[in-house]
């Protein structure tokens, strides 16, 4: 603890004695300066006492007095000492009323206590205090240290940190989420600060956050975690009052280790990720047998289910690789395997078919879709992903290009993941809103727009009646509502103009998703 008035009126050998404010003794000093200035406020800090003999003022005027007392109040002054046997023999009444008036301490100091005395005395109980609170520093450093080395987890560390601190620690991963908390109970408080945690990995690291909880009293503290400008996650320290030195030094020791920790996974998650891209390389050669083997623990159980292969591509590499660590921290949390490699621009997962990574994707992908378009120049990058049906280990080949051709249609329908059973199940009448497949089909049927523009005939609805018809020339002619004889003279005159035969089944349709691409960029069906 820093000096006090209290302690320096304890302190045998410099005899104060209180005249003023005795129930605020407890205020700590941060330095003893003497003045005999009228004004001394303009060179105050705050937290001071000052030691004065009252040579330049008029300490028996009450009016003056008072004003002199509020400056001081004001400045944050913690007290005055009042040097009796100089200039006066007692401390006038008036300078002790406006002491009592503003309950700010006044002590009296006698002519045998130097004034330099009282300034060694704060200067030799705020060294010991600084002195304690290194010593304790080093201790949580040390303490700290060995949790971290102990390879246990973050838990240890929390918990020896948070009863340092005399509060609440909890890790964050890089999405956001909690890792870990000490005490137990305070996951769910640190789980409230995720907003704030996301705000935090915005900044480039280090960066640090001072942020209350609106349901308790506690002041949090946010530290990003990671190196190269690069967060990592984050750490949040609660406390019922702002950190002390001691405190400070073992947050920052925590902020140290659990940087590197996160550094040395990361190195390990770089040697995983290359075992990755050997096993990948050889499902895809339909090694099947070869890649299990070469899994082992770390990969093995991913093939022993159905999983899901996902192709991410990105306008930017931070696009893709936060995809990747929202998805590693959702399968660390279940306890899932996850096989991701970088290959470019693009992220190439297998997941668990149905588990956390994959719905972490998926809430990713919603999060895209639905938050407002970005200004030009925005520094976040759009992720595209495309998903294959549930695979295993001898149809990963197959799996690849099912999720190449749901990324192509995501890119082109402007969604951020599409998953192959949507493209399976459904219609391929959406495929058409494709702006290459509108260019073909406006140029196919342009010679026959024009025709009957220059009202020569409806060739073009007669080609949609016929081919819906299957070139039934009856049925087609009723739906027109003309003869059959004039049906075919169109048919002919619409063979005649585009130079292709109605009888080759690949114009009949080519022709038929022309209409059907016009009709789509039309609005009609």
């Amino acid at each position: 603890m820093p000096p006090t008035l209290a302690s320096l009126v304890q302190h045998s050998a410099l005899k104060l004695v209180v005249r003023a404010g005795a129930d605020r003794l407890g205020t700590p000093v941060r330095w003893a300066h003497a003045s005999e200035l009228a004004d001394p406020v303009p060179y105050m800090d705050g937290g001071e006492l000052l030691l004065v003999t009252a040579t330049n003022l008029d300490a028996r005027d009450p009016a003056t007095m008072r004003r002199y007392v509020q400056r001081l109040v004001g400045a944050g002054v913690a007290g005055i000492g009042f040097g009796v046997g100089v200039t006066y023999e007692e401390i006038p009444p008036a300078l002790v009323d406006a002491a009592e008036e503003t309950g700010l301490p006044l002590l009296e100091v006698p002519r045998r206590t130097p004034f330099l005395a009282i300034s060694k005395a704060v200067s030799a109980a705020i060294a010991a205090d600084q002195y304690r609170s290194v010593t304790a520093g080093f201790e949580a450093q040390r303490e700290l240290t060995r949790a971290a080395v102990a390879g246990d987890g973050p838990g240890d560390l929390l918990t020896r940190l948070a009863a340092h601190v005399d509060g609440w620690a909890a890790l964050y991963d890089t999405s956001g989420a909690v890792v870990a908390a000490a005490p137990d109970w305070a996951a769910r408080r640190a789980a409230r600060l995720t907003p704030e945690v996301e705000r935090l990995r915005g900044r480039p690291a280090p960066a640090s956050a001072v942020v209350g909880d609106s349901d308790s009293d506690d002041r949090v503290e946010l530290q990003s975690l990671g190196a190269g400008r690069r967060n990592r996650g984050a750490l949040a320290v609660g406390t019922g009052a702002a950190l002390g030195t001691a405190e400070r030094y073992a947050v920052h020791s925590a902020v140290a280790l659990l940087t590197l920790t996160t550094a040395r996974s990361r190195a390990l998650q770089g040697a995983e990720q290359r075992l990755g891209a050997a096993v990948l390389r050889m499902l895809l050669a339909g090694e099947s047998d070869h890649a299990r083997a070469v899994a082992g623990d770390l990969y093995g159980g991913l093939l022993d289910a159905p999983f899901r292969l996902l192709i991410a591509e990105s306008t930017a590499a931070t696009g893709t690789e936060l995809l990747a660590e929202t998805m590693e921290a959702a399968a660390s949390r279940s306890g899932e395997a996850l096989l991701a490699v970088p290959e470019g621009e693009r992220l190439v997962v297998l997941a668990v078919d149905g588990g956390a990574a994959v719905a972490a994707c998926a809430a990713h992908a919603r999060a895209t879709d639905d938050r407002p378009a970005r200004e030009p120049g925005a520094d976040d990058a759009d992720v595209v992903v495309g998903m294959s049906a549930p695979a295993g280990p001898i149809a990963v080949s197959a799996a690849y290009k099912q999720a190449e051709q749901a990324l192509s249609v995501a890119r082109r329908r402007g969604r951020a993941l599409v998953e192959h059973e949507e493209l399976a199940a459904g219609s391929v009448l959406p495929l058409l809103a494709d702006d290459a497949v509108r260019a073909f089909a406006d140029g196919m049927l342009r010679p026959l727009q024009e025709h009957d523009a220059k009202g020569r005939g409806d060739l073009v609805a007669s080609l949609r009646a016929w081919l819906s018809r299957h070139g039934q020339w009856d049925a087609a002619a009723a739906d027109l509502g003309v003869h059959r004889h004039t049906l075919r003279y169109r048919m002919r005159r619409v063979e005649e103009i585009l130079g292709r035969s109605l009888d080759d089944p690949d114009v009949r349709m080519e022709l038929w998703l022309a209409l059907k691409a016009t009709a789509a960029s039309a609005g009609t069906q």
